[in-house]
């Protein structure tokens, strides 16, 4: 098949590139500066500007295009580059597809935070409603919005509502793993909060699985079937690394560290890949244990 990538210099990008590629795919790259590859196509989403050819010639499109939401602080011109960079990318692409004669598929990242920040231990399966406030979760909505046009033109759109994808060099791992390997793993408040997640390699896995199911649309949890408490994940992660965990973060000095940021640690969320499981995914890397191992291969 023949698939393009926005955002394919980020980890998941490069990750889902080498996959394809693995796979027999063809992946045209989508750059915002000039590259001499012959994958490369050059497009820039803040205005609009692609090349419609590429994206005529495409099986299907993926659009993993957005600025970091971990970057600390938060200030208002963060969460504005946040948001912008989200809506305008899947704006550009989600246009282009609509415009073709025959559109391609449509693969567009999201967020569990469509969901909210703090669900308790209410499972979140592709059913579960859209929360009605906070800054991520409004993000996240705006972001699956703009794919609007796509939708409307009768193209196939499916929205990859990730988890915490783990590889031990990148996101969150990158920040734990240090302190745990020094013996200073911690739980986090009462620990009790859940937290879902998926493999590196079970994510590139459900994206190709997208890419490749004409009759699968709408959104779906990128999320391993089996979610654990901040504390399940913080001993587990130290098993692994052989370290105790005998620590415990108080919830007050998160909140003064981190501000409205620390909602992203503490929150709750407990994500059901039910979509996926009824579409007949099978996960590599099922459970914490074999995530982690995973990651830090």
């Amino acid at each position: 098949m023949q698939v393009v990538i926005g955002g394919a210099s980020g980890f998941l990008g490069i990750a889902l590139t080498q996959h394809l590629r693995q796979r027999g795919h063809q992946v045209t790259r989508l750059v915002r500066t000039a590259d001499p590859a012959d994958d490369a196509s050059l497009w820039d989403p803040h205005t609009g500007r692609i090349d419609q050819i590429v994206i005529d010639r495409a099986d299907a499109v993926v659009n993993l295009s957005g600025a970091s939401v971990a970057h600390w602080p938060r200030t208002a011109k963060r969460r504005k580059l946040i948001l912008e960079s989200r809506t305008s990318a899947t704006g550009t692409l989600a246009r282009a597809v609509a415009a073709s004669a025959n559109p391609p598929a449509l693969i567009s990242a999201s967020g569990m935070s469509y969901y909210g920040i703090d669900c308790g231990d209410e499972v979140l399966t592709e059913r579960t409603g859209a929360a009605d406030s906070g800054f991520l979760p409004s993000v996240v909505q705006a972001w699956e919005a703009a794919a609007t046009p796509a939708i409307e033109a009768g193209a196939r759109v499916c929205f990859t509502r990730t988890t915490l994808a783990l590889k031990a060099d990148e996101g969150l791992l990158r920040f734990m793993l240090p302190f745990w390997r020094l013996g200073l793993g911690a739980r986090l408040g009462h620990g009790r909060q859940y937290m879902s997640y998926i493999s590196l390699n079970d994510w590139v896995r459900a994206a190709e699985f997208l890419i490749e199911s004409p009759d699968l649309s709408g959104p779906f949890n990128f999320s391993a079937p089996v979610p654990v408490t901040n504390a399940e994940f913080t001993d587990t992660l130290g098993d692994v690394v052989h370290r105790p965990t005998f620590l415990v973060a108080p919830r007050f000095a998160i909140r003064a560290a981190l501000a409205s940021m620390a909602d992203d640690l503490l929150g709750s969320m407990r994500v059901s890949p039910a979509a996926l499981a009824d579409a007949g995914f099978t996960f590599s890397e099922p459970d914490l244990r074999s995530a982690l191992e995973a990651a830090l291969r």
